[in-house]
């Protein structure tokens, strides 16, 4: 059964124009494209509806107020009665992405938005407990869960104790990340015996070797158009140094930084605390890469607060110890990351990637990989400045080899157990990011012709999940993952 928007939100996260707040989302076209893609589907359609008094509740809160506000008035049952529901939480990561930065400036253009968004939640959770109450599902699906439409779903379930299964995109192509736990965190079970065999060393280092050539996409996207090496100003320069620190950042709306902001509330705080380091040693060279896709071309998400904004701001460049590469300036990070004594990241994925190739990482922030120890994470900011003094003036700082084997056997969780292929029925579409279906029979979407759709039925379903073993794939299902390893491919 799908729950469907039909204009059910006065503001949306995909349909919020950053430049003009206040326009209206494209209801039309979205909902032309839901009824195209829905067509032989059972759906349950939602309008939206203003709620006068919650309207009134919130039209002098200001943008702290608002990002905190909780509400009562759900009137659904649930498990804790009368227990209120988060709607400023909920909204907070998406006004943020939709708006392309992390601070929030307190005018009323961002106030309104709030406004709209946490309205808009609450018709939500109206909705979807009345859709619950008449079709009192066992398991709700659910797109990744922090965006607020899809946060508020998941929190009207789980608060009625359903089960709730978010998904993310995978990192293969056409792939697809499942759990019960939060997918933008992907949480990842690996079992403590298990050791990577022969073969899928090999898969694993082929995988890399494309990877440092800048060759992979994310979700249909290539972030790499082309790869440069190091050029001979730069090299001239690290000769004047006694050693080389690069620092990686991250795009500060994004999703991931929900989680990533657990010892610096941001990653700005992070770089400001960078910055002191980098003062402080003026013998050392630092430098700075901006990600990628902070500004990437021809689309919209180019970021309203970024590195390079900070760099300008504090006059970053004046210091004659630090080399800033900008996200579209595409020099090659592993050959940075290859002349470096350590490297510093807040949750960039690229810190995996140094300890792959031997280097140390100093964490800023929770990412994926902290889940187990790979990387050099000090859980407050008084202990990230000691350890990175203490990086900076030892000669030597040892790489515990934990940390390498942790390193590949998360990398090849990640790319080859915990994500489910659907290759096999999906193309390239017209447009980045989307795809095509393939030509292909309806016998190919039984569970007895599809590895992928198995685990999705047994694993949703609850049935027949016992570790079972089918030819050429090795399917385990424990309480928050689906796993599936096709060993041939």
């Amino acid at each position: 059964m799908h729950f469907v928007c039909e204009s059910g939100m006065s503001h949306c996260v995909l349909g919020t124009d950053r430049e003009n707040p206040g326009n209206p989302p494209p209801c039309e076209a979205c909902i032309r494209q839901s009824r195209h893609l829905f067509a032989d589907g059972n759906v349950h359609w939602f309008k939206y509806s203003l709620d006068a008094d919650l309207a009134a509740d919130l039209k002098e809160l200001n943008v702290q107020d608002l990002s905190n506000f909780e509400c009562s008035r759900i009137k659904a049952p649930l498990v804790t009665p009368g227990r209120a529901v988060p709607l400023g939480s909920f909204v907070l990561p998406s006004i943020r992405w939709a708006l392309r930065r992390h601070t929030l400036n307190d005018d009323e253009e961002t106030r309104q938005l709030l406004r709209s968004y946490i309205l808009s939640s609450y018709n939500i959770a109206q909705n979807f407990s009345a859709f619950l109450d008449e079709y009192k599902p066992s398991s709700v699906i659910i797109f990744n869960g922090t965006m607020f439409p899809e946060a508020t779903a998941r929190w009207v379930v789980k608060a009625r104790g359903i089960r709730v299964i978010t998904h993310e995109v995978g990192f293969q192509r056409f792939s697809a990340f499942f759990t019960d736990e939060e997918a933008t965190a992907y949480p990842i079970h690996i079992p403590e015996n298990f050791e990577l065999t022969e073969v899928q060393n090999r898969r694993l280092d082929n995988y890399l070797q494309d990877r440092f050539k800048g060759q992979f996409t994310m979700a249909g996207i290539s972030f790499w158009p082309e790869i440069r090496q190091l050029g001979d100003t730069i090299l001239e320069k690290i000769t004047h140094f006694r050693q080389v620190i690069p620092v990686f950042t991250n795009v500060v709306y994004d999703t991931s930084q929900v989680h990533a902001n657990t010892v610096f509330p941001h990653m700005f705080a992070w770089l400001n605390l960078v910055l002191e380091i980098i003062r402080a040693n003026p013998d050392t060279l630092f430098v700075i890469r901006a990600h990628p896709d902070e500004m990437r071309p021809g689309t919209r998400k180019i970021s309203r607060e970024s590195v390079a904004g900070w760099i300008e701001q504090n006059q970053v460049t004046n210091l004659p110890n630090v080399i800033f590469i900008d996200s579209q300036d595409y020099i090659s990070s592993y050959e940075v990351i290859k002349l470096s004594k350590f490297i510093m990241v807040y949750n960039s994925s690229i810190g995996m990637e140094a300890v792959l190739m031997g280097i140390p990482v100093l964490c800023g922030g929770k990412a994926r990989y902290t889940q187990y120890p790979i990387v050099f994470f000090p859980q407050s900011i008084e202990e990230y400045r000691e350890k990175a003094e203490e990086f900076i003036s030892t000669s030597r700082i040892e790489l515990p080899l934990e940390y390498l084997k942790n390193a590949r056997q998360f990398l090849y969780f990640q790319l080859f157990r915990t994500s489910l292929s659907f290759g096999k029925y999906l193309e390239d579409g017209g447009r980045k990011g989307f795809v095509h279906l393939k030509p292909f029979s309806w016998e190919a979407l039984l569970t007895e012709n599809s590895p992928t759709l198995k685990v999705l039925v047994e694993g949703i379903t609850g049935k027949d999940a016992n570790h079972r073993i089918i030819p050429g794939y090795k399917i385990e299902n424990t309480s928050s993952q689906f796993l599936v390893e096709d060993s041939l491919s």
